[in-house]
């Protein structure tokens, strides 16, 4: 059986909110969503567990849910893209698609700085950090290049 999903501006519709408000809450952590390309999706339950409706399923186990940001500094924007592309192909593969990681990756070019956020269930966002730890920690030139001020 597979559950419903629907698009912001379905879910915008149905709690005759504006799409920015939706946005706003699936990036505060208010609305869970699943992102698919450049789009969010959201399941029904989902939708339910924000308005406060019964769950669709009498007995929901209890989950718990870890929220990490790492911060990564003399990073510049190559890097970046080659660490985000990691982090975020590594959070969509071989995991619980139940309970997927939710990855978002932010770089500031002035600061070169890199932020990685990541929501998920403790045991597979332990995985993925410790992915990160070895990537950062290894000698295989991924972050290698050095950064020069502009």
């Amino acid at each position: 059986m597979t559950e419903d999903m629907y698009s912001v501006e379905q879910v915008a519709d149905r709690l005759g909110l504006h799409v920015r408000t939706v946005r706003s809450y699936i990036r505060s952590g208010r609305l869970r969503a699943v992102r698919i390309g450049k789009q969010y999706r959201i399941a029904a339950s989902d939708l339910d567990a924000l308005t406060g409706h019964a769950p669709t399923t009498p007995n929901v186990a209890r989950q718990a849910e870890v929220s990490s940001i790492v911060q990564i500094d003399g990073v510049d924007r190559a890097a970046a893209d080659r660490l985000g592309t990691l982090v975020l192909t590594s959070a969509n593969t071989g995991h619980d698609q139940a309970n997927p990681l939710r990855v978002q990756t932010v770089h500031d070019e002035q600061r070169h700085r890199m932020k990685i956020i990541i929501l998920g269930d403790p045991a597979t966002t332990a995985e993925l950090l410790n992915l990160l730890d070895a990537v950062l920690n290894a000698d295989n030139g991924l972050l290698d290049r050095e950064v020069h001020d502009a």
